[in-house]
């Protein structure tokens, strides 16, 4: 294994490789022509440019049900033009393994609105991941696809801007030779109707629950640090980096997943801290859901709904 230094989406391109992926889809734009780029230095890899995001996701969505691992890449703002695929696909599930990579923008200096991913996909069912720098982001493109095939669903890798345009040390290893599932013609999985969506409801209820349970004990994803107990930050993402920054001594549960939440693990967080504060942009999405599990924290109250978060803003609230 090697060490290099990759911007974010060197990093995604590698994670791609070494996860055995097949097809990878995106349309011309800015973000996503960045990720498709660095892929051509894979030639196992297929790179297929769609006219708009919501063809791009249709081919990777038929791609994963043929067997192979793909991959659709765009920005958090496109996510709204291509809901009609992206509920779908969480009804149908997977064959081969299917990741979405969402560049989220946040003080809205690439495209015109700000906008929380999450929100959307909690509605659609489908998990969330959040790397906070290059060598997560490689793993978690790995992982994203364990996840998708173990729990046979869709995964949202979502990257703040400020995090793709980061450079850091990346650790590379092999690519892992997946082989094409077989495709079952006769399935009535294939079959979208009114009748089997009741069923697949179900089945998709199940599969999210199931994640939810195994959440609390991937230590690897989800990151528990105890350090001083006055303070305990949850936290995700860039704003990880801030809350480490600012406060090196402090307690931090850094999730990688952050949709659906360890609700054991944030629990026992929560009892080894003596006051517990959300951090996150943009929507109190995390707050919300650990209130409702009847854990008392801070987050909206002290932080703004818009606008990019950053180390000094962090200081600067948690001082008033």
């Amino acid at each position: 294994m090697e060490k290099e230094l990759m911007l974010v989406n060197e990093a995604i391109a590698r994670g791609a490789y070494e996860a055995g992926v097949v097809v990878s889809t995106a349309c011309p734009n800015k973000i996503s022509m960045e990720i498709n780029q660095e892929l051509a230095k894979y030639k196992q890899i297929c790179r297929e440019w769609s006219a708009n995001e919501k063809v791009a996701l249709k081919v990777a969505i038929e791609a994963s049900k043929k067997g192979a691992r793909a991959m659709a890449s765009m920005t958090g703002e496109k996510l709204k033009t291509v809901a009609e695929p992206l509920f779908n696909s969480s009804y149908d599930g997977v064959n081969g393994g299917l990741i979405i990579v969402l560049v989220d923008n946040y003080g809205v200096d690439s495209y015109g609105d700000e906008q929380d991913i999450r929100m959307f996909a909690r509605a659609a069912k489908i998990p969330v991941l959040e790397p906070s720098d290059s060598q997560e982001v490689k793993d978690f493109v790995i992982e994203s696809f364990e996840i998708s095939e173990v729990y046979n669903t869709p995964v949202i890798l979502r990257i703040p801007m400020k995090v793709f345009r980061s450079e850091s040390l990346v650790e590379t290893g092999e690519r892992l030779e997946v082989f094409k599932k077989p495709f079952n013609k006769k399935s009535l999985e294939n079959i979208f109707t009114f009748k089997t969506a009741v069923k697949r409801n179900a089945k998709v209820n199940y599969h999210l629950g199931l994640l939810e349970d195994d959440a609390s004990i991937m230590e690897h994803i989800n990151e528990m640090v105890l350090g001083t107990r006055e303070f305990g930050f949850v936290t995700s993402g860039i704003c990880y980096q801030y809350v480490k920054e600012v406060f090196p001594d402090a307690s931090i549960l850094k999730l990688g997943l952050v949709y659906p939440l360890p609700k054991e693990r944030l629990k026992a967080f929560s009892k080894a801290v003596e006051k517990l504060i959300i951090v996150e942009e943009l929507e109190p999405f995390m707050e919300e859901q650990i209130k409702a599990m009847g854990i008392e924290c801070t987050g909206k109250e002290l932080f703004p709904r818009e606008g990019e978060y950053s180390k000094d803003l962090l200081r600067d609230v948690l001082k008033r």
